[in-house]
């Protein structure tokens, strides 16, 4: 063990070799130097989320108008970065990243985050993994089915996403304090892969999840900086994109971009989390309700102005900017609902491709082809950069804007049923589930639970007129989870994490106080 640092967890054998005393004293280093400023920038976020609880309504910043109208760009990007039409997402689970890096998309964006349980043993596989695929070494056969699988040509480009600030790695600790989990996940893998990647003519590349400000984004860059220095890395070799998935950080853009440009690749409409970050943003606003998630889609005005946004602001800096996921997965057993799930898919890539973005996200290999065929008919170069988007204006008022539509008991039933297996599979350790032709993840089961909270919060109504309250959700639980042990079957639904799981639910979605992220009591159950 590197001096002061602690690991609260049984080691595997080869785990020395990622938690190396180098590997440690490295992380350490980060912590010692950022923690305290981590923490005080959570905080911050409490001050604020007071504000807007005061009624406050969020706004471009009148100090940062500088940064707004002054002349400046990124760094230049990365030459393997400049085409990113189709990248694909997925945990750092040993089989996806051999998939994922071989289905054909121009980028895989590898998860410690939304899509995987943090458990110790994912955790540090995943880094496992990573390394060996970036060595080029990595194989899997599968114990079920003895099929074999290994890395083939080409290969997409391989971006990782650590864990958010929010989040702290209790297996590791510090000076006798758990550590950021963020610097955790993105310390190990700079350590172990940033030389290798540089010498093969790529780089160590990240996506930055929930920021809520430009002061957040000032940190990651400051902890860049530092990184590169102890490493002996050259300024820059570190190239990020930032996922713009809350409502907050839909205001600062510009400033997020400016205090990463020395590093900063692009930005991403991170849309599953844009629309939770909304709920619970203005969870004490009755007239921000929001309908039926599955209603309200990127067509929808207040998502439609962010995602355009997104786009000035990125092509204005000379950066990327990358359109949202597409949920669906290829249904085998129905050739109908198949086609009427790859044609949604076409529509929205079309209308991303045609706003002016230069890639977007699948959940599944099945869907690299359909999505690449949009921007390869409309985007015939590697990027639509040089397209710059002047005629574009949004207002707060745009991005405030709060969609129309109905509360209909099956939208509340969907969030029931989808909320709890998913919080089910995450128990089990899996964070990235396909429930009812979606590829659901900690972002869309977030929703299903804030939604609920939300219509309990302000007792609204389903369509039908009857109130949304605490006997109905109960009795609908009770439904739902009777029809799910039979479909399921009575020994998959004993012999799961079921009854964890509706605990788990109910005390997320029904307390009088906003719980602000899932995975934060969740995580308690799995350490």
């Amino acid at each position: 063990m590197a001096q002061g640092v602690t690991i609260r967890a049984a080691l595997a054998g080869g785990d020395e070799d990622i938690l190396s005393p180098d590997a440690l004293a490295f992380v350490a280093a980060l912590e010692r130097r950022f923690g305290v400023v981590r923490l005080q920038l959570l905080a911050r976020r409490e001050e604020v989320q007071a504000g807007l609880d005061r009624g406050r309504r969020p706004g471009f910043l009148a100090e940062t108008d500088h940064i707004r109208h002054g002349n400046w760009r990124v760094a230049p990007v990365p030459v393997d970065l400049q085409d990113r039409r189709v990248e694909i997402t997925g945990p750092v689970e040993r089989k996806m990243v051999i998939n994922a890096l071989n289905s054909g998309a121009n980028v895989f964006m590898a998860d410690f985050e939304d899509s995987l349980t943090p458990t110790w043993r994912n955790l540090i596989d995943g880094q496992v993994n990573l390394r060996d695929a970036i060595a080029g070494s990595i194989t899997y056969e599968d114990p079920q089915t003895g099929k074999s699988y290994a890395l083939e040509q080409p290969r997409a480009v391989l971006v990782v996403r650590p864990r958010g600030w929010h989040l702290e790695e209790a297996h590791v600790r510090v000076d006798g304090r758990a550590m950021s989990a963020a610097l955790f996940d993105f310390g190990l893998y700079l350590f172990h892969n940033a030389r290798t990647l540089l010498d093969a003519g790529s780089g160590p590349y990240f996506y930055l999840p929930k920021l809520e400000s430009h002061l957040e984004a000032k940190l990651w860059a400051d902890v860049f900086t530092i990184a590169e220095q102890l490493l002996g890395l050259p300024h820059g070799s570190i190239r990020v994109t930032v996922l713009i998935e809350t409502i907050l950080a839909a205001f600062e853009m510009e400033e997020i971009l400016y205090q990463l440009r020395d590093y900063a690749a692009g930005l991403n409409c991170g849309r599953w989390d844009y629309i939770f970050s909304f709920i619970k943003k203005f969870r004490n606003r009755s007239d921000c309700v929001l309908p039926d998630r599955n209603g309200i889609t990127m067509a929808a005005p207040f998502l439609h102005a962010y995602s355009r946004l997104l786009i000035k602001t990125c092509h204005r800096r000379g950066a990327h900017a990358i359109g949202g996921m597409a949920s669906f997965i290829p249904v085998k057993t129905d050739a109908a609902l198949n086609e009427a799930a790859i044609e949604r898919v076409r529509a929205d890539k079309l209308r991303e491709v045609g706003d002016g973005h230069d890639g977007t996200w699948v959940a599944h290999p099945g869907l690299v082809d359909v999505a690449k065929a949009v921007f390869d008919e409309h985007m015939p170069g590697a990027n639509q950069v040089a397209t710059i988007r002047d005629e574009v204006h949004v207002t707060a008022a745009d991005l405030l804007a709060v969609p129309a539509g109905e509360i209909s008991e099956e939208g509340l039933r969907n969030n029931l049923r989808v909320g709890i297996q998913y919080i089910e599979a995450w128990l089990g350790g899996l964070g990235c589930v396909p429930l009812y032709n979606l590829m659901e993840d900690a972002a869309t089961a977030e929703i299903c639970r804030s939604q609920v909270w939300q219509w309990l919060k302000h007792k609204a109504r389903l369509a039908d007129g009857r109130p949304i309250n605490e006997m109905l959700v109960g009795e609908l639980i009770d439904d739902e989870m009777t029809k799910l042990r039979t479909a399921l079957g009575v020994k998959r639904f004993d012999e799961g994490h079921f009854t964890a799981a509706i605990a788990l639910f109910r005390q997320v979605a029904t307390p009088p106080e906003f719980i602000d992220f899932l995975t934060l009591p969740a995580y308690d159950r799995v350490v």
